[in-house]
């Protein structure tokens, strides 16, 4: 196969057969669904979702190549509604050939509007729709959409399944670089088959840059080096969406390491935030949350620190905050740990919504007057007159325990205390 030279190397060596995919052997190994019906030609609306550089648009081209099917494209970047109804619209009228398959990359961009004016078309079967996106069509894409469609979710690639793809690179003569000598390193194409993160398209870019960048030797090799590679990548590419998906599941993972008592996977997906340039007021909020959410009162300096960290945030910024933030992580992960409190108001505000609202006690009320039909005035007993500045008295008309303190940290000294005056 004969590839232009102005393209792109990564879209050079897109694979042109199913055999060609590398990586994704959960979906595509022998026997595996999606290969059966790549294979049979028998695809139904699929909808591929995984991380960049994995494969979801490869997929999509192996189909265009294997089907007998018309096969389109249309970009969830730039198609509107307009483009989505001339291309269904001529689907409909030659349903009497083989079909047609509708590619829509980027799926997730469509808004409600073109999604919706896309569905009759995918019900009724005028277009097969493969959809590729990098985000949770649970959150992006229309249930009727995903509902009518096979979700296949596809993986990072292994660091091997990019070397493979970098050899192939540099291997083939007509799509890649093989009429030109050259070598790599084995540290350099580690190096290069890990920074990349399992994104194929960033590896195969970086190469590309390495051999168009670096000069033959006096042998006429292009000798590719870990300094040479190191150079073309210059900084890790830190997967995170802000406000997507990497965003929402990095924050989900370093909450939990600290409501785990883990503090070193803390850190870790503290630094990841930091790295990606998430701000770290953001950061700070959700630590103030965790110290109430999951600490409690089994450790009450816990929410002292954690707002001190936010303070510190807006003082002193980046990158120093980083420090601050770490700090107040590390000491929250390694608290004991209560939700008392905070399924104590979740209780409370549930019975709340779903029941008759109490009325508050006429003693507990701000002025202490003779009720409307009372012969007695209902006095408040007020508890520092009291010995241990405690005495029993209703404070509402039906009482219910909401509070559960553990036996976690300074919360098991506080449930001795109730449990003493209680008696």
């Amino acid at each position: 196969m004969t590839a232009s030279p102005s393209e792109p190397l990564a879209a050079r060596m897109r694979p042109v057969s199913i055999d060609e995919v590398v990586g994704q052997d959960h979906i595509l190994g022998e026997g595996k669904l999606l290969r059966r019906v790549i294979e049979a030609d028998r695809l139904t609306n699929v909808i591929f979702y995984g991380p960049p550089g994995c494969g979801k648009t490869t997929l999509a081209e192996v189909i265009a190549k294997t089907t007998r099917r018309s096969f389109v494209r249309l970009s969830g970047v730039i198609a509107g509604v307009a483009d989505i109804r001339r291309i269904c619209e001529r689907a409909r009228q030659e349903l009497g050939g083989q079909g047609t398959i509708l590619f829509v990359d980027e799926i997730h961009r469509f808004n409600k509007s073109q999604q919706d004016v896309l569905l009759p078309y995918v019900e009724d079967g005028t277009v097969v729709l493969v959809g590729a996106t990098t985000h949770n069509p649970g959150f992006f894409i229309n249930t009727p959409l995903t509902s009518r469609s096979l979700v296949f979710e596809l993986h990072a690639l292994e660091p091997a399944d990019v070397a493979k793809l970098l050899k192939r690179a540099l291997d083939d003569k007509e799509r890649g670089f093989g009429a030109i000598p050259s070598s790599i390193d084995s540290d350099a194409l580690d190096f290069l088959s890990t920074i990349c993160d399992g994104d194929a398209r960033h590896a195969l870019t970086a190469l590309e840059i390495a051999m168009r960048s670096t000069a033959p030797d006096d042998s006429g090799v292009v000798r590719l080096t870990l300094d040479v590679i190191q150079e073309c990548v210059q900084r890790r590419q830190v997967k995170y969406d802000k406000n997507e998906d990497g965003h929402y599941d990095t924050i989900s993972a370093f909450i939990k390491s600290i409501r785990g008592s883990d503090p070193d996977a803390a850190v870790y997906w503290l630094g990841k935030m930091l790295v990606a340039g998430e701000d770290p007021r953001f950061i700070a909020r959700r630590l103030v949350i965790s110290a109430s959410e999951d600490i409690g009162n089994a450790d009450p300096r816990g929410i002292s620190v954690a707002v001190a960290a936010m303070q510190a945030c807006e003082f002193v910024g980046m990158p120093e905050c980083a420090i601050n933030l770490s700090q107040a992580a590390t000491y929250l992960a390694c608290a004991p740990k209560s939700n008392a409190s905070c399924m104590a108001i979740s209780e409370a505000m549930a019975d709340i919504e779903s029941g008759a609202v109490q009325a508050v006690p006429e003693h507990l009320k701000n002025k202490h007057v003779k009720a409307i039909g009372s012969a007695e005035v209902t006095e408040y007993k007020y508890p520092h007159a009291f010995a241990n500045h405690y005495v029993e008295q209703a404070y509402m008309s039906a009482p219910k325990n909401y509070y559960r303190p553990t036996d976690q940290g300074y919360e098991a000294t506080m449930a001795k205390r109730i449990a003493a005056l209680r008696g």
